[in-house]
């Protein structure tokens, strides 16, 4: 599908309600299954990712029932133990289906087979299955490092030290923790050169909400000390700040006004919530009060220097922003973007280069100089992220997003909310 974005001819001023956090959501769908009780999760996100996490849930015996117009989903616990034994998992595109039930499946007893797109099955797991095969899970193909494969789940991994690399992703991290209560003995996991720690934390936060405690020794060294089981309860999902980075970010490139619904920013699990300290040092004015979380931008823009390694979700739309400020903006510590939906700071470079923008890359950073962005047609490399980062451009050249459907991963209603700046 293609998807035109016109300019603007005036500064943006508008409300918006953003859906739920996909993290948050697909977390709170893991720890509610794995709870003893039934669960009742609300403003959860509704996206491809989600939904791929809910059907698999289901193959898994797990009972849900969600409500699309409410937006709450009820999710019956099965303490840690799936109630079928053989399942067939589709993780489509989503990477905490295959990386988190990976983990989950390998600590219940059963016959697993996994596979997802094209894509997704180019994507790093090969950490994932070898530290679950030393802790008694089997793969079938023996050896194999990427989907489709037959997981062989036990009952309860073996326990003791894990150590895995921690510089692909920070989601193989969070699947060892969210399942290490179900082992037969502590587990003190090592995550060597961690990448997105933040998404770490909020693992380590919300396990605590579900009522289970993990001890940090370290910045990459975890404890799980166990007998601890999972507590039913009811959870409410923050609105997702990565998602909400390009609304605010539509204000800063128009000096306009965007205004979304009541959140504590400081109380925030999600990284991205500090991409409006990145948005006030390149100029933008944040307010927070009872009515709404408001950003207006400047009347001009400055470039920054930022390390993203714990936040790279957002480095797209800090590079969309960039080409508008009045000096260079520079994004470090983003290598592992390279294996994500599609090789994040190329495609970023290639799409920005058709707009007329100067930008350079290096291995693990991307540079964007002040340019004058010109109208024309981009390729979103069925990553929403990069479709949804240059409909920013969009609002003050116009674009042509090819393959715009591909929001539906995290947005599916991304476009609808963004026809309140076109109106």
């Amino acid at each position: 599908m293609k998807r035109s974005i016109q300019p603007i001819k005036k500064p943006v001023q508008a409300s918006v309600k953003i859906p739920g956090s996909k993290s948050i959501t697909n977390r709170a769908l893991l720890l509610a299954a794995l709870a003893g009780g039934v669960s009742e999760i609300s403003s959860i996100l509704v996206s491809d990712d989600t939904i791929a996490f809910i059907e698999a849930l289901r193959q898994l015996g797990v009972m849900i029932q969600y409500d699309l117009d409410t937006e709450t989903c009820i999710v019956a616990g099965c303490s840690g133990r799936f109630p079928k034994k053989e399942a067939s998992i589709r993780c489509a595109e989503a990477g905490t289906v295959a990386r988190f039930l990976l983990a989950a499946c390998a600590s219940s007893p059963g016959k697993y087979s996994f596979d997802g797109s094209d894509r997704l099955r180019e994507r790093p797991i090969g950490t994932l299955i070898n530290a679950l095969c030393m802790q008694g899970a089997k793969i079938v193909p023996e050896h194999a490092m990427q989907m489709p494969f037959v997981l062989q789940g036990r009952k309860g991994l073996l326990g003791g030290e894990i150590e895995i690399e921690g510089s692909q992703s920070g989601q193989f991290t969070s699947a060892l923790l969210m399942i290490a209560p179900f082992a037969e003995s502590p587990i003190t996991l090592k995550a060597a050169n961690l990448v997105s720690r933040s998404y770490v934390d909020m693992t380590c936060a919300m396990m605590a909400e579900f009522g289970v405690l993990v001890r940090r020794l370290h910045e990459e060294r975890f404890v799980i000390p166990i007998p601890q089981i999972y507590a039913a309860r009811d959870y409410v999902v923050e609105p997702d700040f990565s998602t909400a980075s390009y609304f605010f970010a539509a204000a800063s490139v128009t000096g306009g006004e965007v205004t979304i619904q009541p959140v504590n920013v400081k109380q925030s699990k999600q990284v991205d919530a500090g991409f409006l300290k990145i948005l006030t040092k390149m100029g933008c004015t944040v307010t927070e009060s009872v009515t709404g979380l408001v950003v207006k931008g400047p009347a001009e823009l400055r470039g920054v220097s930022v390390d993203m390694r714990d936040s790279s979700d957002t480095f797209m739309t800090l590079a969309a922003i960039a080409p508008f400020a009045k000096t260079p903006t520079t994004i470090t510590n983003i290598s592992h973007t390279r294996l994500q939906e599609s090789n994040r700071i190329s495609v970023m470079r290639e799409e920005l280069l058709k707009l007329n923008v100067k930008v350079e890359e290096g291995p693990d950073w991307i540079k964007v100089y002040p340019s004058q962005p010109i109208s024309g047609t981009i390729d979103a490399h069925n990553d929403h992220r990069i479709a949804m980062a240059f409909s920013i451009i969009g609002l003050r050249v116009g674009v042509e997003i090819e393959g715009a459907e591909c929001v539906s991963k995290t947005c599916p209603i991304f476009f609808e909310l963004w026809e309140k700046f076109q109106a």
